[in-house]
């Protein structure tokens, strides 16, 4: 039936709100019929009802945008910028090796300086934060064979223990600047992956073994590993993170390729051992190992 409504009254069934919003907002509808009602929206007040449309959503996504941006910080409040919240699933540390030019394949030829120079140069370039100068200005001598723990406030500046290069011996680059390369016995460093409050061995340090991937192991005849027997010490570990540990260096390992064979492919694995060590995830070929070729052209 049809709904006469009054200005000042509101209309009788079954007028709906959005008739009670028209009528209150255009200027023309005291004691008309829904239908005249209609019209003078359409005649009078065009812009109305979008209006009011652009007004609701207005409304309704300032809300939203509200609602996400506290639930956001919310959820921030109860984050640590310096320690990880959830680390119940993380994974041993994964390698990775120095130098990385082109992907995972080291080609030179001892008899042209330009194939094995780029090389020299990274590693160069990498071990500059491992100067013996830099090291005892920044950091300092920590006790081998434990690891370092910090207590203290998270926010507190945490110390690091000092790495040297010329602990890496022949793979330093100061008695041969070109790491061995320009006699075909090429040195390779390996580093693990920093992960915040990891420490690796559990008690036991870390070492490193490599090994021919497949083919002739007789293709790898030597291979020295610096410092000491290949191992990361425990003083290095554990790693408080980028804004605690600024001055933190990681540990290094130089795999020296003393005596390999020369003309041809050859796949070299590098593992890590050690308790809590996990090597053999098919799936992720750098956890807990690294595979490179060497291709040494004399």
């Amino acid at each position: 039936r049809p709904c006469s409504v009054d200005r000042d009254q509101s209309p009788s069934f079954p007028c709906t709100w959005k008739a009670q919003i028209l009528i209150h907002t255009c200027p023309k509808f005291a004691g008309v019929q829904m239908e005249e009602v209609l019209d003078c929206i359409n005649s009078e007040c065009p812009l109305c009802l979008p209006g009011l449309i652009l007004f609701f959503y207005f409304v309704l996504y300032l809300f939203l945008a509200g609602m996400f941006s506290f639930c956001m910080y919310m959820m921030l409040l109860t984050l640590s910028p310096y320690t990880p919240t959830h680390r119940d699933r993380v994974s041993p540390p994964g390698v990775m090796i120095r130098p990385y030019l082109h992907g995972f394949t080291i080609a030179f030829n001892v008899s042209e300086p330009s194939t094995w120079k780029p090389y020299v140069n990274s590693m160069h370039h990498f071990l500059q934060a491992y100067n013996n100068n830099v090291q005892e200005e920044k950091n300092i001598e920590c006790q081998a064979g434990q690891y370092f723990i910090q207590d203290g406030a998270e926010s507190k500046e945490k110390k690091a223990c000092q790495f040297k290069r010329s602990q890496l011996h022949s793979c330093s680059g100061i008695e041969d600047p070109t790491f061995g390369y320009s006699t075909g016995q090429p040195c390779i460093l390996l580093k693990m992956n920093r992960i915040i409050g990891y420490r690796p061995g559990y008690g036991t340090p870390v070492s490193v073994d490599c090994a021919i991937q497949k083919g002739n192991a007789s293709a790898l005849r030597s291979v020295d590993f610096y410092p000491g027997n290949g191992t990361f010490d425990l003083m290095y570990y554990p790693y408080y993170g980028k804004l605690t540990h600024v001055n933190y260096t990681s540990p290094l390992v130089a795999m020296h390729f003393t005596d390999v064979k020369k003309n041809d492919f050859v796949p070299i694995q590098c593992r890590l051992n050690g308790e809590g060590i996990v090597s053999d995830v098919n799936k992720d070929r750098f956890l807990g190992r690294i595979t490179f070729t060497l291709s040494i052209t004399m």
